[in-house]
């Protein structure tokens, strides 16, 4: 978002797009003050959903009008709005998103409300005659025939490795009628070639910002080489200031865990995710056979961003104090083949004391450390739980990139393999 805006509605559906935003904002970057699209109250978004083709019968169907624009392409500025396309993106969830923007003057919204709905046509190169439709509305409540700025409304889509088609329209309470057209291709570079996407080629889904949903159950294999992890993961934005966590850097964090929670070859998960500004553990949970993400949620939930304890402040030692004491009692008292740490970087003004790591210096288990950040060049230098990492012979990993996660991940698990292998030997020898 610019500099001088601000997000007056935003709902996220799980059956709807990634983001659908508007934004208002006055000339010169001055916020207008008129609170258009309801203020942020929920009837005024209505959720993104799948169509058919079809345009009788039941169920949401498309408009004859409506299909005859996207079924000849019919390029329309009746409502002059204008709408760019957002090229694929790979996320760290591994899913190709891709989506839209758009600008409209706010004078074409005035007078007694109403309302505007979005179609949109996304076909496939190698499935032309079977498009995916999807749909939204939003409620426009009374605007004032001299009010000045623009609006702007965002919306996107999953994809998966492929070449498509899209066309999009809007239309007003007048039927007057803004429509595009373009081609994307989502293509993963020839060196992540490796990397196995959870969507399909081809496919076409609607996104989905409902982070902490249930993961699907995975079929663990069993055996005397089944692992036991335990992780324990920062959950905290990359701007220490940030008043909110980031969309990217919740998706970013939850992504390493679901990575996690998917491997066949681990058949319990002991998880801990605290928060190092709040100085809180703020769910902890032992010997899962899957981890629960909605109940890590709403614990998450909970955090108050921005808000430090007023004792915790005045103490300036109380950051190094609460991970110095977590890292003794997670490590000290482990039991399961792996420990991993991940998250933000984590730069304390005073460094954990060394005493605090001497005592779990000769631990049995590999340690590891999933460093997410996004600007590495930034912050080049090592942060304290990588120092403990370091001081406790773990491997470091930077997760910059979608790619960065894979890659670590299938290092990390090829490392807490053969330190197995290697244990078991050594106990069948005595």
């Amino acid at each position: 978002m610019s500099l001088g805006s601000t997000s007056l509605g935003s709902k996220h559906f799980a059956e709807g797009c990634i983001t659908r935003r508007l934004t208002i904002r006055r000339p010169g970057g001055y916020l207008l003050p008129l609170l258009l699209f309801a203020a942020v109250a929920p009837q005024a978004l209505l959720p993104q959903t799948m169509m058919s083709a079809s345009t009788s019968g039941g169920g949401t169907r498309l408009l004859s009008s409506d299909a005859a624009i996207l079924e000849i392409e019919d390029v329309k500025k009746d409502l002059p709005c204008t709408v760019t396309q957002i090229k694929p993106v790979l996320g760290f969830d591994l899913r190709f998103h891709s989506g839209y923007d758009i600008t409209l003057p706010l004078r074409e919204l005035s007078g007694e409300g109403g309302n505007l709905t979005i179609v949109l046509k996304v076909t496939s190169d190698t499935a032309k005659d079977s498009p995916v439709y999807f749909s939204q509305r939003y409620n426009v409540p009374e605007i004032d025939d001299e009010a000045k700025g623009d609006a702007y409304l965002q919306g996107s889509f999953d994809l998966g490795e492929g070449d498509y088609h899209v066309m999009w329209m809007m239309r007003d309470k007048m039927e007057r009628v803004c429509s595009s057209a373009w081609d994307i291709s989502a293509t993963l570079p020839a060196k992540d070639q490796s990397m196995k996407l959870p969507i399909a080629a081809h496919a076409i889904e609607p996104s989905d910002l409902e982070f902490f949903k249930d993961e699907p159950p995975v079929t663990r294999i069993e055996g005397p080489d089944t692992l036991r992890v335990k992780v324990l993961i920062n959950f905290a934005p990359q701007k220490v200031t940030a008043a909110s966590m980031a969309p990217v850097d919740t998706s970013a964090l939850v992504s390493i865990l679901r990575n996690i929670s998917r491997e066949p070859r681990i058949y319990k998960f002991s998880l801990v995710a605290f928060n190092m500004t709040d100085q809180k553990v703020v769910y902890r949970k032992e010997d899962m056979e899957q981890i629960n993400f909605p109940e890590l949620g709403k614990a998450l939930a909970g955090i108050k961003l921005g808000m430090v304890d007023y004792k915790k402040l005045a103490d300036k030692k109380s950051e190094t104090d609460f991970l110095a004491n977590l890292i003794q009692e997670e490590l000290g008292h482990n039991s399961t083949d792996a420990v991993i740490f991940a998250g933000p970087k984590v730069m304390l003004d005073h460094p954990i004391p060394p005493e605090s790591v001497a005592g779990i210096a000769d631990i049995a288990f590999p340690v590891f450390y999933m460093n997410y950040i996004l600007t590495p060049q930034q912050t080049p230098w090592r942060d304290s739980i990588g120092t403990v990492v370091k001081k406790l012979k773990g491997q470091e990993y930077t997760i910059s990139r979608p790619r960065d996660l894979w890659n670590a991940w299938s290092d990390i698990m090829g490392r807490i393999v053969k330190t197995k292998l290697v244990a078991t030997a050594a106990t069948s020898l005595k």
